[in-house]
């Protein structure tokens, strides 16, 4: 199965020169005629050729597939490698959906800072004012959860210290809000109330929770009339506990902990795991729209996107908001976004200070570091070009995603 995934994204490869650039007025969903459009003001050109070789060399290092989809002001480039199936070998394509992981708390905060617009929730209240009894410290604010600062643990740090058997293990469970923040409870806290950054799924079940208890509605049903109506991302869903990814989709492949082991199919799990912190379904185009909506002031008020945008250390060149990361890169541009990782898929969706710039990338393979690592180069070509092709950038490791086992957090310091 990886010599057919090997030969496919070879044919198809030979068959594209390179990303290619359409109109977006005009862009069909698979490469087209090349076109022109006006250039970001001010950041260097993309490197589409080196944008390309990334996803190939993702796929060379064990992702079954890789592509990316890049706007432009009124241009796209995108290109896909590899298969979306490995036994049928059906190849990857920018309009097959996907998980999107930790990219869907974005969307959680997106809601919550829409309901504080409407007075319906204070930033520096305790969680406790919202929901009584839930967590044991009452000095815990609604930003400490949204900036990772709460101190709650990880409970995804002990489901999965063994991807297989721990993804095994939860693929078809349902589990409530309060059985996961009880597993976090469990545990020791890592920081007090608004201490240093700590990267827990916790605090967005918790986002979650209020998203329902504010609203009185489904998380799903808020994302839909918040999110997904407004900018028609007609790619977007939130199927929980549903296992199956609707229309068209890329299958997801996890990677063993044991070398030389047999990939795993995790593509149809309930990620009831994440929910709120990860379980969102969307593609390439509609992850663009989202993020350039989101930076050009669509979907919160000039007041909630600032506070979104009050950056705490998350590393030497990255800084977390409220559910939003900067990464800084080379060239000293910021971009702006998340990264998402959920069994079998890992993605990127970034954009400029304006959303006038936007990235989403994808492999869908997980629990591969080397092939992280490759995907994060996406980032360097898509924002600073070629001028930086020498330059390694300086960067650290990202936060631990839910399928990524303790023991092994990400070393971006790995060579190709």
């Amino acid at each position: 199965m990886v010599s057919a995934a090997v030969v496919r994204g070879t044919a198809v490869t030979a068959a594209l020169v390179s990303l290619l650039a359409v109109p977006a007025h005009a862009a069909p969903l698979e490469p087209g005629t090349a076109g022109s459009g006006a250039p970001a003001a001010a950041a260097p050109a993309p490197d589409v050729t080196g944008l390309w070789n990334v996803l190939r060399t993702a796929q060379r290092q064990g992702a079954p597939g890789a592509m990316a989809r890049l706007e432009d002001h009124d241009t796209i480039h995108w290109a896909a490698v590899g298969v979306a199936d490995r036994k049928t070998g059906r190849a990857l394509s920018n309009s097959d959906r996907f998980r999107i992981g930790s990219i869907t708390k974005v969307f959680s905060a997106v809601v919550l800072l829409q309901l504080a617009e409407e007075k319906k929730l204070t930033l520096d209240a305790p969680v406790e004012r919202y929901l009584p009894g839930l967590l044991p410290d009452k000095r815990i604010t609604v930003r400490h959860v949204l900036s990772h600062r709460s101190g709650l643990h990880d409970y995804t740090n002990d489901m999965f210290a063994r991807s297989v058997p721990g993804f095994e293990a939860v693929r078809k469970k349902v589990f409530t809000y309060r059985q996961l923040v009880s597993r976090s409870l469990a545990k020791p806290r890592t920081t007090k109330p608004g201490g240093a950054y700590s990267y827990s799924n916790t605090n967005f079940v918790v986002a979650g929770m209020l998203i329902e208890k504010l609203t009185g509605h489904a998380v799903g049903t808020e994302y839909r009339n918040r999110i997904i109506e407004p900018l028609m991302l007609t790619d977007t869903f939130y199927v929980h506990p549903g296992t199956k990814i609707p229309g068209r989709y890329a299958r997801g492949y996890l990677t063993p902990d044991t070398a030389g082991a047999a990939l795993v199919d995790a593509t149809e799990q309930t990620a009831s795991w994440a929910q709120s912190a990860g379980a969102v379904i969307s593609s390439t185009r509609d992850l663009n729209t989202f993020l350039s909506a989101l930076l050009g002031g669509r979907l919160t008020s000039r007041t909630q996107l600032a506070q979104m945008q009050r950056w705490v250390p998350s590393g030497s060149t990255q800084a977390y908001g409220l559910g939003l990361r900067r990464r800084d890169l080379s060239c000293g541009v910021s971009v702006y976004g998340h990264t998402g990782a959920v069994q079998g898929y890992y993605s990127y969706a970034f954009a400029s200070k304006d959303g006038k710039r936007s990235l989403a990338a994808l492999a869908n393979a997980s629990n591969n570091g080397t092939v992280h690592n490759t995907m994060l180069r996406t980032l360097e070509s898509a924002f600073c070009g070629k001028q930086t092709k020498k330059a390694r950038p300086a960067v650290t490791p990202v936060e631990r995603h839910e399928d990524i086992a303790p023991g092994n957090p990400l070393s971006f310091d790995d060579e190709d």
